[in-house]
């Protein structure tokens, strides 16, 4: 079985707001460095992925922003087979009200863009790539976009469409060209997500996660005897003691998301990684390469 960066696609996803488009980055960067052509790919508007890149080393280094919209034009494009047919009729009122009421169309192209990226020669032409890395929307949502394929290829198992659902979909479930790696933070709601992620993955799709990774845990800095002497500590007037409750405090809430990892790591069948907490407002790309070598190590 290939190492996660070996494959041609890999997909990030996780509850919102738990760092998996540093996750991606991160991921870039350390392809890069293996001297791999790399594509990021973020989907659904967002644009995270765009304002980091900025921060980033461009070399082996490639980003592209996938509008659904867009999408849509180019796959019925490629449907006709002429660009001067899909742009009158891709422009029109009626394909769009037609392509919005058809529930998982989005997804579907979406996920026809990211797989077209993955290809050693993409079908839109452009230069081809090693590995492409998907900042993909929250698990709710990322789920909708990884099950659309099979959806399509069921309902319409004859003709074009069908066919093309399909070869995205085969390609998706092969775990030798796709991988899955999913962000959480040590807290109780991100860790219980996670764990009903992987099980609906599979229940699903028969597909599972590669890799857990659990993002911005604090450091435990004292062993138990050294906090219960802190605890113990007397006298050395209100600054002193103020200082000590801080610090207290602080392990108290390390240990409880030691603890987290800890219940996550026994309820998911993935491997689960962690990375450091890094205190700062804004990752700049000192801090992103740093977060990419302590992945590395880990991977």
């Amino acid at each position: 079985m290939p190492s996660l960066l070996d494959k041609r696609l890999v997909l990030v996803t996780g509850k919102g707001g738990v760092g998996k488009t540093t996750v991606a980055a991160a991921l870039g960067l350390i392809a890069a460095r293996r001297g791999k052509r790399v594509v990021l790919c973020e989907v659904a508007e967002q644009t995270r992925l765009s304002g980091m890149f900025e921060r980033l080393p461009h070399e082996g280094l490639n980003l592209v922003s996938i509008d659904p919209e867009r999408a849509k034009q180019e796959w019925l494009g490629y449907q006709l087979k002429s660009r001067t047919l899909a742009g009158v009729l891709g422009g029109s009122g009626l394909f769009k009200y037609l392509t919005a009421a058809a529930p998982g169309l989005t997804e579907l192209v979406t996920m026809g863009k990211v797989w077209d990226l993955a290809q050693l020669e993409p079908r839109a032409g452009g230069p081809g790539f090693d590995l492409a890395i998907v900042d993909a929307p929250a698990t709710g949502h990322g789920l909708a976009m990884l099950r659309a394929p099979s959806t399509y290829a069921s309902i319409a198992p004859v003709g074009p469409v069908g066919r093309h659902a399909e070869r995205i979909d085969s390609f998706i479930r092969d775990p030798a060209q796709t991988g899955v790696l999913t962000v959480a933070l040590p807290e109780e709601m991100p860790v219980n997500e996670t764990v009903e992620f992987e099980r609906a993955l599979r229940r699903e799709l028969d597909m599972a996660i590669d890799t857990i990774v659990v993002n911005a845990l604090r450091p435990s800095r004292y062993k138990p005897e050294e906090a219960r002497r802190l605890e113990d500590t007397d006298g050395g007037g209100p600054l002193a003691r103020a200082a000590i409750e801080a610090a207290l405090s602080e392990h108290r809430r390390a240990g409880g998301e030691h603890a987290q990892v800890r219940r996550l790591r026994r309820a998911a069948s993935a491997p689960v990684l962690t990375l450091p907490r890094v205190f700062e407002p804004e990752l700049g790309g000192e801090h992103l390469e740093q977060l990419s070598v302590e992945l590395e190590h880990r991977l």
